[in-house]
């Protein structure tokens, strides 16, 4: 922004400033008229002459620093004014035109207290630069507040007026049920008055508030995220601090996990500058803020105040943003590429539509059981050659203790074996990749799926956050100080089903090699560690499907498939000719090319 030319009459008012104070000084202290000394200084009482000479050098400053705006910064009593529908409230002061609370309806935090998105804790400001060189910004103007109905919607208006023809003014208008608010700053009568070479800004701070009983993981959903070009969307890190300036923006999101403030302009800005600052300090009652959140937008001054927004304050729910079609419904993560494409196309319809007819909690059961029976084929395979592998486990050991030093050698005979055999080494690992889509697109869902906010299954009061069943009295690092149940039924269940896979590993431990068994071991105890302060809707649904995972290996094994049917299908394979095709054809002829030149090497 520009700075403030020099001003000959500022410099005089503050020269007669000077003098004024200076003879008031000393010629304040008054005398008794019996004793001709000085009053005692605990005696002394401002004469009302002194009071209108501190309110006329009060009068000087401010018209030195606002000009023809003095009358509008004059301290005065701050009033609040109220604007309301079905769904929200907000509040006003007519000190700098600020809104001072944002109130949702039928929504609480954690403490089940009303919940706010604003509470003394937003700055809103445009400035601009007048003729004269001043810098003034709408914060500091006294404002006077009009409210109407107007076809439905109730607008609440607050003018700052010079006079009848020259004012600024806050429009704000709601309609019924909406958490959209149309919002627009205007002037008139300012052409004489602004500066329409210098571009005006405007700035919008907010602190985001805990809403969450876990501020941790509340935190790591709490992000600034901004639409821009074509449908494009962006965010500033969820760790640390970040500052961008970004172009071409379409909105700007202030998203506190389950909730947003979303700021749409009429026209694109054209450049802004944002910035995020983590404040979280540590988990406890008295922390009461996430993140603070800092937008600076240049804008183009025609000579007046002229600039129109939309306005959004509410749950970060998909469908309630998506009905807007503003693409400020991308505003919530569900993950990138086809993790994202899975649960918006998938796993949200799923799950909106047996939540509308079952409890949270069975909700995500049934959805779960109707996952893990989709990628049942998929469950089939791997065991499959997870029983192939095993069965020609004792032959690969035999290969390895005979080559143990020519690792070539030894790795060639292993795949001719396999060839032989009809066991496809990686067939194991393709079911595991194909699983990965939807594993990764459950874990970005469940952590932003609004409609489990709040809602109880068993022991889990809130579904969104952790199921303490036990608070301990001291904190365990990367761990937490409570006890979540869920976590640890979904870490013993995929203990057990670790333990029915790792005795099937393909090959023996290799030197050098990391202990698979070892790493396997360890992920229940990771993912107890992990999960104890993650949603426990997320923990509900990785508990329930290991465990069906688990049923399912038991059913195919005892029901479905025979280790000597496997095993005689093997002996019966090693006895057809077979020729290598496909990937083990390329890997065999790789390791030939490998064992030529090692024997090159050795003739040299």
């Amino acid at each position: 922004m520009e700075e403030k030319k020099f001003d000959p009459y500022q410099f005089i008012g503050f020269v007669l400033i000077a003098i004024i104070m200076t003879w008031m000084l000393m010629n304040q202290q008054p005398v008794d008229e019996v004793t001709n000394e000085p009053v005692a200084e605990k005696e002394i009482t401002t004469s009302p002459a002194v009071s209108s000479l501190a309110d006329s050098i009060q009068q000087l400053q401010l018209q030195a620093s606002y000009g023809s705006f003095a009358n509008l910064v004059q301290p005065r009593e701050n009033t609040f004014v109220s604007l309301e529908n079905e769904v929200l409230s907000f509040e006003f002061s007519t000190q700098g035109g600020q809104m001072t609370k944002a109130y949702l309806k039928g929504y609480t935090n954690y403490l089940n207290q009303p919940l706010n998105l604003v509470e003394e804790n937003q700055y809103m400001n445009f400035s601009f630069t007048t003729l004269d060189g001043r810098t003034l910004n709408t914060a500091d103007l006294n404002f006077v507040p009009e409210l109407s109905n107007e076809n439905g919607s109730m607008v609440l208006l607050l003018k700052a007026a010079l006079n009848s023809s020259q004012w600024i003014a806050f429009r704000y208008s709601l309609t019924a049920e909406d958490f959209m608010v149309d919002f627009s700053i205007r002037s008139q009568g300012m052409q004489q008055i602004i500066n329409d070479n210098i571009a005006q800004e405007l700035r919008w701070d907010l602190t985001a508030l805990r809403n969450s009983r876990s501020i941790e993981y509340e935190n790591r959903y709490t992000e600034l995220t901004y639409g821009y070009e074509d449908k494009k969307v962006n965010e500033l890190s969820i760790s640390g601090d970040d500052e961008e300036e970004v172009a071409d923006v379409q909105w700007l999101g202030y998203k506190q996990h389950f909730f947003n403030s979303i700021l749409i302009p009429a026209q694109r800005f054209d450049k802004v500058v944002i910035s995020s600052k983590s404040i979280e300090a540590e988990e406890g009652e008295e922390q009461k803020f996430t993140k603070k959140y800092s937008t600076i937008v240049p804008l183009k001054s025609t000579g007046e105040l002229a600039h129109a927004f939309k306005w959004y304050f509410g749950p970060s729910e998909y469908k309630m943003l998506a009905k807007y079609e503003l693409g400020i419904e991308k505003s919530i993560n569900f993950g990138w590429g086809i993790f994202g494409w899975i649960n918006k196309s998938i796993f949200i319809p799923l799950f909106n539509f047996l939540s509308s007819f079952l409890p949270f909690g069975i909700a995500i059961i049934v959805m779960t059981i109707i996952v893990r029976l989709a990628m049942s084929p998929v469950t089939y395979k791997s065991y499959v050659s997870q029983i192939k592998m095993k069965v020609l486990k004792p032959e690969v050991e035999e290969i390895t203790k005979k080559y143990k030093d020519d690792a070539v050698k030894r790795q060639q005979e292993t795949m001719a074996l396999y060839n032989k055999a009809g066991a496809n080494p990686m067939s194991g690992c393709l079911p595991a990749l194909l699983q990965l889509p939807v594993f990764y697109a459950l874990f970005s869902f469940f952590p932003v799926a609004f409609a489990l906010r709040q809602k109880s299954f068993l022991w889990a009061d809130d579904l969104s956050s952790y199921d303490s069943v036990y608070e301990l009295p001291f904190n365990i690092p990367f761990y937490g100080d409570h006890i979540s149940l869920f976590p640890i039924l979904a870490s013993i269940a995929i203990f057990f089903y670790t333990m029915m896979t790792a005795g099937q590993q393909q090959a023996p431990q290799q030197p050098g090699m990391p202990n698979m068994k070892v790493i396997m071991y360890l992920m229940p105890l990771m993912m107890l560690f992990f999960f104890n302060n993650y949603a426990s809707g997320l923990s509900l649904y990785y508990f329930v499907s290991n465990v069906l995972t688990i049923i399912l290996m038991l059913v195919i094994k005892n029901f479905v498939i025979s280790e000597d049917k496997i095993f005689a299908q093997i002996e019966e394979n090693k006895k057809k000719p077979k020729k290598a095709g496909g990937f083990t054809a390329r890997l065999q002829k790789a390791m030939e090319e490998a064992e030529k030149q090692q024997k090159l090497k050795g003739k040299r």
